[in-house]
């Protein structure tokens, strides 16, 4: 190799990053799937927030008088029409997407249990099974980023307790053993994303990675030559690899026009990274990488995995979750209302997001209309829970797959013969995006003789 060529190596490594802590490098080792022609894809974003959704905190005005009483212990499911109902306190931000909102009670997800002594199922939570058992499947956010793929298939973000603690491993993973990390410093996220479309040292970035990979194909290519067999099988592999890196950087730069007119603005969010500053960023920054056409599925972690509990000072809540959790309160706020507070700080944050979506003409209708936001909790319905309830709130239209939105679905209470489960929603999703299973996760022991796969009919159109 000539001594140019390995001065142009160098100049190419030189400040380059190729390690976990770049959100694009996992997923783009994935294989790449274009788009088909004039198809427009489905998308989901999961907002996972740590420490419980209060079921109460999704049951709208009128039904109060029933909670925790008849409310959760209906054999049949039970659906009330949200037009003449106000939404609760904390999740009043969302009225105006009331006609796109579904909130479900009554499923359960028992088989999440364990991880970290009740503070959080980890990756049970979207994958459906013990949280103490690691990365053990497929999630749901990876499994849909599996059947709507975009340049990059999963884009995960987060904010964890401490600012330089930049990746969360226990949320998200694409399959046995292979968890994907959340990138949780959104200055990072913003430079792994949006690099293309920014000029100077962002886009020489940008540049040399695109130039390695052609480096490193060279170099595959002229050693495959010189071996045989399960070698040679291998480094076909790596090559099939490094080509895919290779078009999904020129898929990249194809569409930095689009990205560079959706580029969050680098602000003060960034300089200074309080919690809220931080979340709100990483939102920006999710909103942004869905509307350029980066990707179609995307996870925003808002503490979660572990015991990861977030104080919010700039809301006036200087003690993290778990003290909450705990009934420690602070001056004017007891601990529901810090939870109330903490809740509407969530709420505005996908009202935004959603708000942005929506005006977004996409076809015959709006981007909201092809996506869906699915919030819930790593914790089920509480602190400490027992994961007999799981609220989850559905925001978007999903292409009219899923039944309208615009309702309160309180599905049949744990133990009840027509139960159902966390995974017969996630089940319920993937058979709408075109990807169906028959089963999702690991099954409930608890639910003897109680059908836990197949669809919720209640929610597909």
């Amino acid at each position: 190799m000539s001594e140019v060529r390995l001065l142009n190596r160098r100049t190419v490594l030189k400040g380059l990053t190729l390690g976990a802590g770049a959100t694009l490098l996992g997923p783009m080792l994935q294989r790449v799937a274009a788009e088909s022609a004039g198809v427009i894809p489905l998308r989901f974003v999961f907002v996972v927030q740590s420490n419980g959704i209060d079921p109460n905190h999704i049951i709208p005005t009128g039904l109060e008088t029933r909670r925790d009483k008849e409310l959760f212990k209906n054999e049949e499911t039970l659906t009330v029409p949200l037009a003449d109902r106000a939404l609760p306190e904390p999740i009043a931000d969302l009225t105006p997407f009331k006609e796109s909102l579904t909130l479900i009670q009554g499923l359960s997800g028992r088989s999440s249990e364990g991880g970290t002594g009740g503070h959080s199922t980890n990756h049970g939570a979207l994958g459906c099974y013990p949280g103490s058992a690691g990365p053990m499947a497929q999630t749901i956010d990876s499994a849909l980023g599996d059947a709507q793929p975009g340049i990059i298939r999963h884009v995960g973000l987060g904010v964890l307790s401490k600012p330089d603690q930049t990746l969360n491993y226990l949320i998200s993973c694409a399959g046995p053993g292979k968890a994907m990390p959340l990138q949780c410093a959104p200055e990072n996220s913003f430079r792994a994303l949006f690099g293309s479309a920014l000029g100077g040292g962002d886009r020489a970035s940008f540049e040399r990675r695109t130039h390695l990979l052609d480096f490193m194909s060279d170099d595959v290519r002229r050693a495959r030559q010189s071996v045989t067999g399960d070698e040679r099988t291998k480094l076909d592999e790596y090559l099939s690899a490094l080509e895919t890196l290779h078009r999904r950087q020129g898929a990249v730069d194809a569409i930095k026009p689009r990205l560079a007119s959706n580029v969050p603005k680098l602000d003060e969010r960034f300089a200074k990274p309080t919690e809220v500053n931080r979340l709100q960023a990483q939102f920006e920054i999710a909103t942004a990488a869905l509307i350029g056409g980066l990707t179609n599925s995307v996870t925003i972690a808002s503490g979660g995995g572990g015991q990861n509990y977030l104080s919010w000072p700039d809301l006036g809540i200087p003690i993290d979750g778990h003290a909450v959790g705990h009934g420690k309160g602070v001056e004017g706020l007891t601990p529901p209302e810090i939870h109330v507070k903490v809740r509407q700080f969530h709420c505005k944050l996908i009202a935004s997001m959603a708000a942005k979506f929506q005006s977004i003409r996409e076809g015959s209708g709006t981007m909201l209309d092809r996506t869906l936001i699915v919030y819930l909790s790593d914790s089920g319905e509480a602190h400490h829970p027992n994961l007999k309830q799981w609220p989850v709130v559905l925001l978007g239209g999903m292409a009219g797959k899923l039944k309208a939105g615009g309702r309160y679905v309180q599905l049949p209470f744990y133990g009840a013969k027509k139960h159902r489960t966390l995974a017969g929603l996630y089940l319920t999703l993937l058979h709408a995006a075109g990807r169906p299973r028959e089963s999702f996760g690991v099954p409930d022991t608890g639910l003897r003789g109680i059908d836990q796969g197949g669809i919720i009919s209640e929610l597909l159109a």
